[in-house]
């Protein structure tokens, strides 16, 4: 929309009460004239007379007629709310309108500079109320969005006034995920430096898809390729695509798993498709992430293929079910089970994988990073003999989304999977990042991991992994203290917390994720319904984990379905 007309009109206000109308303005006017169709924007004016704040108020609007939408058919009467007429000593009783005639914007670099410190503003502001925010936005927030529902815009509008919508709007209605309390889902928070180097990519707007494109973004993958092998304990050489996360690292390393196996056995995917390709063999645990079944699919090796393993109680794939395995199989192992946190047994799997030349993929989505820990090390050993890795950098390396990598032994294999040849592309004869993952045009991601990385050091990386655990086995032990049930063993940063039934854990859970002192999702463990609690983000502390096992304490007391409440 584009402003044409301006309705002034102007109040002063009565003593010690300017503030009052201001914080009228902002919690009940803005939200109301911004649900409306032909407003294009406000600015209130202030100025000291005789020690008296008078103010004039100018709102933007598309024509008259989106004016009478909002003040009636006498478009000049005022419209003065009772909170207003509260904090005012006098005011106009009619309004002024203006026509627009011209308007004049600042040079682009002028403009653009407000519009990033505007929103510096905003996010600073957003991000310094995380810990009074509920965890999860009230219905009224929720309720809110439905300003964002609109036709599409005729004309240009204000970018100011867009950026206000948005988070007048929007903000409200987050989740707060990047606070200390938010345990749902293995979401992890996003250090404060990523956050600052994510608006300086964003800011250089970089395709990360070849060098010629961005040589920083090329030169900052090669170096975060050699720390990130060092860090996990990989194999030297191996090659790491920067993705979005886990599930495009499973499909770029199950292309690669495939059309190694099938190469070997003299056929070429790139050339000959997989129609009447050699039948390939998948083996997987039975509580294999969903996304694994997914990636399956994708890269073109359906349900019937996959042998699916025994697991034990705590979902670890059982070796002594581990069927025979030759040159044409797949092992998909995981580091870290979704609910429990456990691991495969990765050594044994590996090394008779090995033997019998099959391929190894690790889906390692946050249990990976338990090999930067000295003291978590030995959860992965054996994951250095497998051929290929997924692991995500939003989870444990608190970097924002979305930011995963897909790590191959054989860079050969990843390579043929997705490097696309053509004149007009300008390949580099070092890395070109495209070559290693299924998208070519793609956000400069490395540039926050680079920045994780070189903040905490090895460390810090290590005692990230280490503090979110320390507090995983803190909340379990205050719960199972107050009578809760704690249902996995805790081996790494997820907890699994039970109730005396299933209604009332429900119930628990459904108190919690209302109350909003934290959140935490719910599955189903061994027939039992189960409340979820991952902590995985730098910013949980050990108040943090006093005052959920506090909220759980009383979400059973609440809900009369204490942990051993009869009635």
């Amino acid at each position: 929309m584009r402003a044409r007309v301006v309705r002034s009109w102007s109040g002063v206000a009565a003593v010690g009460k300017h503030v009052d109308y201001v914080t009228h303005l902002e919690r009940d006017v803005v939200p109301s004239l911004q649900r409306l169709q032909g407003f294009c924007g406000m600015r209130v004016l202030r100025q000291m007379v005789d020690g008296r704040h008078h103010f004039r108020v100018l709102t933007l609007w598309e024509s008259l007629d989106s004016i009478r939408a909002f003040a009636g058919d006498a478009i000049e009467r005022a419209v003065v709310p009772e909170a207003a007429r509260a904090a005012l000593s006098s005011f106009d009783r009619r309004v002024e309108h203006f026509d627009i005639v011209m308007c004049a914007e600042p040079i682009r670099g002028e403009s653009q500079r407000e519009l990033l410190d505007w929103a510096s503003n905003a996010a600073c502001d957003y991000l310094g109320a995380i810990d009074l925010s509920p965890i999860f936005p009230s219905q009224s927030a929720l309720d809110g969005l439905r300003a964002f529902e609109e036709a599409v815009p005729e004309a240009s509008e204000d970018p100011l006034a867009v950026l206000n919508l948005l988070d007048t709007v929007g903000s409200p209605a987050t989740v707060a995920c990047t606070g200390g309390r938010y345990f749902g889902f293995v979401v992890g928070g996003a250090l404060p430096v990523t956050v600052a180097a994510s608006w300086l990519a964003t800011a250089w707007d970089q395709n990360a898809a070849f060098e010629v494109l961005s040589p920083v973004v090329t030169r900052l993958e090669r170096v975060c390729e050699g720390w990130l092998i060092d860090l996990l304990g990989l194999p030297s050489g191996s090659a790491v695509g920067f993705v979005s996360g886990t599930s495009e690292a499973n499909i770029a390393a199950l292309a690669a798993a495939r059309n190694h196996i099938l190469k070997r056995a003299g056929w070429s995917v790139a050339t000959q498709g997989l129609r009447g390709s050699p039948a390939l063999r998948v083996v997987v645990g039975k509580e294999a992430h969903a996304a694994v079944g997914s990636a399956l699919r994708i890269v073109g090796i359906g349900e019937e293929a996959c042998e699916r393993v025994a697991t034990d109680d705590q979902g670890r794939m059982d070796p002594e079910a581990l069927p025979r395995l030759d040159d044409r199989t797949i092992v998909i192992l995981q580091a870290g089970h979704v609910d429990s946190g456990a691991f495969d047994p990765l050594r044994v799997v590996c090394e008779r994988a090995r033997e019998a030349g099959a391929w190894v993929h690790v889906e390692g989505a946050f249990g990976l990073w338990a090999a930067c820990s000295p003291r978590h090390r030995d959860l992965v050993d054996g994951h250095d003999r497998a051929d290929s890795w997924a692991v995500d950098a939003h989870k444990y390396l608190n970097v924002p989304y979305d930011s995963g990598f897909v790590i191959c032994r054989d860079r050969a294999a990843l390579l043929s999977a997705f490097r696309a040849d053509a004149p007009y592309l300008h390949l580099s004869p070092s890395r070109d990042g495209s070559a290693l993952t299924p998208t070519m045009s793609r956000r400069a991601r490395v540039v926050e991991v680079w920045a994780a990385i070189k903040s905490l050091g090895r460390s810090g990386v290590a005692d990230l992994v280490d503090r979110t655990c320390l507090l995983a086995r803190h909340i379990a032990a205050g719960l199972r203290a107050a009578g809760f049930d704690v249902l996995n063993d805790v081996v790494l940063n997820q907890v699994l917390i039970g109730t005396d039934s299933n209604e009332r854990t429900a119930r628990v859970a459904r108190y919690l994720q209302s109350e909003g002192t934290c959140w935490c999702s719910t599955t189903a463990w061994r027939g039992r319904t189960a409340i979820r609690i991952s902590v995985i983000s730098w910013a949980t502390s050990r108040e943090d984990a006093d005052r959920t096992i506090q909220a759980f304490v009383a979400a059973a007391s609440a809900t009369r379905c204490g942990p051993h409440h009869e009635g």
